[in-house]
């Protein structure tokens, strides 16, 4: 008989906790790294998350600790679920107790300020570590439907096929179906990017601007999405998958989407401020809406929303002006 697989995973959040439900229902043995003792007690003995997920019953095969190194131990996966513009430091304290064949699953949807890296490139900089032994998990995954075991699909993402299917085959739970893909640049890019996207779309909903708004920002976000995979080498057809497109309709509809709902806020009327003061969970697009324009700039890509985003959100510019800035652009073909 087959021993378990073990699973580690650094980051108690919704999506974390959540996708340590999914390994652990999948079959795996499952610990999360908390940073609190108390959450962490919390977890052990009342099978519970109750700061991120008040009311999931947690698997028995799912178990928290306080000590990094005690999670890490013999795991076959290590899972990194933290704010993206933190992961840099905490994998830098992990680092030395991480299993020398462990493989490192990113969560993460969102780009490095300053370096302009994916999540993949910050690890395998950070942790010296060959690509494939990193993969990345992605899709139309809302933390709170997937801790509901309602039915969704997903993309297991590493430049290894062999190693893609091995942690396909961890998480593939009666609810959670994962596709494998080898396309890491483009899987990473449509999650990164969207999050761009669904801050717009929430704006222009906070504005009362309607749905043909929303079809159009959509579509033409998923657009600026593709021109940046493609300059990168990604494969184009990574972005009418899962990991583009599905991703991005979630995160674009959704009231459960942090990224939407903090646009929203500010499409009507509340300042940066206020809205992060409103904002319990992270709402990664806010600060990757910056890194995601210097990486297409780096790139030589027009981002026209994405540029928009950033004038919204970081330079204070008025939804209103903003708006009618964008769509006073000079006319072109669809395809450009």
């Amino acid at each position: 008989m087959s021993k378990p697989v073990k699973a580690a995973v650094f980051g108690t959040g919704s999506w974390g906790t959540a996708f340590g439900m999914v390994l652990a229902d999948a079959g795996c043995e499952v610990t999360l790294c908390a940073r609190r003792a108390e959450l962490a007690e919390a977890v052990n003995s009342t099978h519970t998350n109750p700061d991120y997920l008040p009311g999931v019953e947690l698997p028995e095969n799912l178990r928290a600790t306080t000590d990094a190194a005690e999670a890490a131990r013999d795991a076959d996966f290590t899972v990194l679920a933290v704010p993206s513009q933190t992961l840099r430091g905490n994998l830098a304290e992990w680092t030395p107790l991480l299993e020398p064949d462990t493989v490192l699953v990113s969560l993460m949807k969102g780009v490095e300020l300053g370096s302009a890296m994916r999540m993949s490139e910050v690890i395998e900089d950070v942790a010296k570590v060959g690509a494939d032994r990193i993969a990345v998990v992605t899709g139309p995954n809302l933390a709170r439907e997937i801790a509901a075991r309602m039915p969704a699909a997903g993309v297991v993402a590493c430049t290894s096929e062999v190693v893609a299917q091995r942690l396909q085959a961890a998480c593939h739970a009666p609810y959670f179906r994962p596709y494998t893909n080898t396309d890491v640049v483009g899987c990473e890019l449509g999650g990164a990017v969207k999050n761009v996207i669904g801050l717009a779309v929430g704006i222009a909903d906070g504005m009362g601007l309607g749905d043909n708004t929303k079809g159009s920002l959509i579509t033409r976000g998923l657009a600026e999405t593709t021109r940046l995979g493609l300059a990168m080498g990604a494969d184009p057809l990574t972005f009418s998958g899962l990991a583009g497109l599905g991703d991005l309709v979630a995160t674009c509809s959704s009231p459960l989407s942090r990224n939407h709902t903090f646009g929203t806020n500010l499409g009507r009327g509340m300042t940066l401020q206020e809205t992060i003061a409103v904002t319990k969970q992270t709402a990664e697009g806010v600060k990757s809406c910056e890194s995601v324009l210097d990486l297409a700039r780096r790139h030589g890509v027009d981002m026209p929303i994405t540029e928009t985003v950033v004038g919204i959100v970081h330079e204070g510019k008025s939804p209103v002006v903003a708006v009618k800035e964008l769509m006073g652009r000079s006319a072109k073909p669809e395809r450009r």
